[in-house]
């Protein structure tokens, strides 16, 4: 799951960023809303994470916008205003839920969990090719009985694998998907996790499930007798 996060304090931002990168999310912060425009106009997002106060366009007014524009992903306002008339003003501007500053994170990692489940990319916690499950809710791997734990990387690699099986994906595809917005890859990364996620796919039997496609990326896909 892709999300925007908009918050202008530095100070807030990275720590709620690391939160949602450790929970198996891929996140883009930024610090101003016309910088959160200019994304959302390019990228297509599962949740946006709107701070009120923000430089240049409020995350009243994005909110406001996104709206106007027809679309329906969920949105969760972060922000100190805590009257029930503020509350009232981002319900009403479309937002789909409301925390008040500061946040408790279980309770943030909760609310995402739940408005995940509204966007309309949500197809379950459990994704499955063939025997193959992985279960989006603790970044885990079954099949056969056996399961293995997998880092956030490796997680959302193989997510984003088993939502485009059988198709050839491209490195440019993947790491424009994986990476978040500003964070430019090193030459060999991408390599790198491939590699790290078959040593753990290996643990259930299914290591050669990721194809290398030479010259032109990687593939997912099940052997015809699985």
């Amino acid at each position: 799951m892709r999300i925007l996060l908009v918050e202008d304090d530095s100070e807030q931002l990275e720590p709620l960023q690391s939160l949602l990168l450790e929970a198996g999310y891929i996140v883009d912060g930024v610090e101003d809303g016309e910088t959160a425009q200019w994304l959302l106009s390019k990228k297509d997002y599962d949740l946006l994470i709107l701070d009120w106060m923000l430089p240049t366009i409020s995350g009243l007014s994005l909110c406001h916008q996104y709206r106007l524009l027809g679309k329906t992903t969920p949105v969760l306002m972060l922000t100190a205003k805590d009257t029930t008339p503020d509350k009232v003003m981002a319900l009403d501007a479309g937002a789909d839920d409301y925390l008040v500053k500061p946040a408790d994170l279980v309770e943030l990692l909760a609310r995402v969990r739940a408005l995940g489940r509204r966007s309309p990319q949500w197809v379950g916690d459990i994704l499955q090719v063939a025997d193959l499950q992985l279960h989006l809710s603790n970044l885990t791997v079954e099949r056969n009985q056996a399961s293995v734990e997998l880092s956030p990387r490796q997680a959302q690699l193989l997510e984003y694998l088993m939502r485009h099986r059988n198709q050839i994906l491209t490195r440019e595809q993947i790491e424009e998907a994986l990476w978040q917005w500003g964070s430019e890859p090193e030459s060999n990364a991408l390599t790198v996790l491939v590699r790290k996620l078959r040593h753990r796919l290996q643990i259930v039997g299914a290591a050669d499930w990721v194809k290398t496609v030479y010259g032109m990326g990687y593939s997912l896909k099940a052997p015809d007798n699985s």
